[in-house]
């Protein structure tokens, strides 16, 4: 048997985004497991995003755990008693959370409430959680999160502006996917060789298999792929590749160790001109001005 591993106290780094609005977040790079404590008030909503690794929540001292993996997220809210965040961050796990109060969502969902399932007359008053994937454009906003380090004069508004616009992404994807009702994603097996086929197309990007051979390659029938794909990810696979290579694009011209050309060619485009076109189509900007940009900040 491995050993053990210990179990030690960690903290959030908070950010106050408004009226009671936090962000959250947690990395734990070490080798043992981060326990992390916060209280939370009542009539408080809690979305976490289990980015990388795996966590446990916690509930009543620990006699029931939660498990939440990586790519993973959960909404939780309780308006009958206080949930304080008790998590178990496991080792080389990274966690965004975002809490808020329950009336702070309403008034940004005021006239179309009846849109999210929980905010509606007949369900405010009940308690509710919910698991679901997260999507590639969500991953981007949390990595952005996570990895930037706004100047401390425009940090406040870069972080609210960054909430929000998770919590817009969070709320536009099917509410109504039921994935403990989904007979494709029942199968654990086939939850693994969609995992494989993200695995696949990332690490052959620059010349990523057809559809066909990708799905010959995990053994599940095309449509069988096309389906659990967007499932699992809740984007199509070659969506979730370009959203991939565009926040890997943004990363490297951010490091600034290849120039433009390097870049386009390292992410697999034949032609500068292509890679251009598509950091334009994702990011309003050309690479070079994204550059010039990030030099002037």
């Amino acid at each position: 048997m491995g050993k053990e591993k210990s179990i030690v106290e960690g903290i959030f780094k908070s950010q106050s985004i408004k009226d009671g609005f936090y962000l959250l977040t947690a990395e734990n790079s070490t080798e043992n497991v981060c326990h992390l404590q916060r209280k939370v008030s009542l009539g408080y909503l809690q979305f976490h995003f289990c980015v990388e690794g795996t966590m446990q929540l916690q509930f009543n001292k620990g006699s029931y755990k939660m498990p939440l993996h990586e790519e993973r997220s959960l909404i939780l809210y309780n308006p009958q008693i206080e949930l304080p965040i008790d998590i178990l961050l496991d080792t080389q796990s990274t966690l965004v959370s975002l809490l808020l109060p329950i009336e702070k969502l309403h008034a940004f969902f005021s006239k179309e409430a009846h849109f999210i399932a929980f905010l509606n007359e007949e369900n405010r008053d009940k308690k509710y959680y919910k698991e679901h994937p997260i999507s590639p454009t969500v991953i981007t906003v949390l990595q952005q999160i996570l990895t930037r380090n706004p100047h401390p004069v425009v940090a406040d508004l870069y972080y609210q502006a960054k909430a929000l616009e998770l919590l817009s992404l969070y709320f536009n994807m099917p509410q109504d996917l039921d994935l403990e009702q989904c007979p494709f994603l029942v199968d654990e097996k086939n939850v693994a060789k969609i995992r494989k086929a993200k695995e696949i197309i990332i690490e052959r990007m620059t010349h990523p298999p057809t559809l066909q051979e990708l799905a010959d390659e995990i053994q599940l029938p095309l449509n069988r792929l096309k389906e659990g794909f967007k499932q699992v990810y809740g984007d199509t696979v070659y969506g979730f590749l370009f959203e991939y290579k565009m926040e890997r694009s943004r990363q490297l011209l951010t490091e600034g160790t290849l120039n433009v050309n390097e870049v386009g060619h390292e992410l697999g485009y034949s032609a500068a001109s292509h890679f251009i076109a598509a950091f334009k189509r994702k990011y309003g900007t050309t690479p070079k001005k994204y550059v010039m940009g990030l030099t002037q900040s």
